[in-house]
């Protein structure tokens, strides 16, 4: 039987994933902050169901992460699902720094842990969900487009690391465009998904290892076109959404 954990499963994309596998039979270890919500969710399927406390942000979060492995008796697949990002046209510092903390230091914590333990094992599948604002820079939210574009390259890098050492490690970037989840606090955004239809393109993705995954079509030519318009041009660009 094959073994996913989820870390950042408490609700939005993570929630509905784990929901999925749970459905194709695998065992399912989830992870997050919120104890009642990972409790919660539990409850559904308790025997196929493992659960743990965990804050990236947290110096404790890979020993918490290594406890939840053997609860599950293991791990073939990872999916780090933990990500924070707002607007902050004000450039508050606190926001700035508190995204870094979870979107740069705890997805490094995540990783690297995950690495090494696929290292052990002589195998597996190392995913994270990224976004396409990793593309470029964008002005209305500045921490979190650097931050996501700092894991799409960290993952370029572990994935290098990998081929280097002969380490049957598979990697898979995802990025999605806008989903309606609390992340987004209500907001009208254009081409907005729903969490289910994410849910289930990833869950498609991952079965088929793909290397970076843009979620969806629509998004994937959006991405095109953004790499595409000279930078000259980007940074006169007002992309912003104000709307409530």
């Amino acid at each position: 039987m094959k073994r996913i954990i989820i870390v950042g499963a408490t609700s939005g994309i993570g929630y509905e994933i784990a929901k999925l596998y749970v459905d194709k039979g695998w065992l399912v270890g989830i992870a997050g902050r919120r104890e009642e919500a990972l409790l919660e969710l539990q409850s559904h399927a308790p025997e196929r169901i493992q659960i743990q406390q965990l804050d990236v942000t947290a110096n404790d979060a890979p020993q918490k992460l290594h406890t939840l492995i053997e609860k599950l008796g293991g791990m073939d697949l990872f999916l780090l699902s933990s990500g924070i990002g707002s607007q902050n046209i004000k450039l508050n510092t606190d926001i700035e720094i508190h995204t870094a903390q979870t979107n740069v230091e705890g997805f490094i914590r995540m990783t690297t842990t995950v690495f090494n333990y696929f290292k052990t094992v002589d195998g597996g599948h190392l995913a994270v969900i990224s976004s396409i604002a990793g593309t470029k820079g964008l002005g209305s939210a500045p921490a979190y487009s650097a931050t996501k574009r700092f894991q799409n390259t960290y993952i370029d890098a572990l994935t290098q690391l990998a081929r280097m050492e002969k380490l049957n490690i598979h990697f898979t970037d995802i990025r999605p465009g806008f989903v309606a989840t609390a992340l987004l606090k209500n907001r009208k955004y254009p081409l907005l998904m729903q969490v289910e239809h994410v849910a289930k393109c990833i869950v498609k993705a991952l079965d088929k290892k793909k290397r970076v995954a843009v979620i969806d079509f629509r998004y994937a030519l959006l991405v095109f076109f953004w790499r595409a318009i000279p930078q000259i041009l980007w940074e006169r660009l007002p992309i912003r959404n104000d709307q409530k």
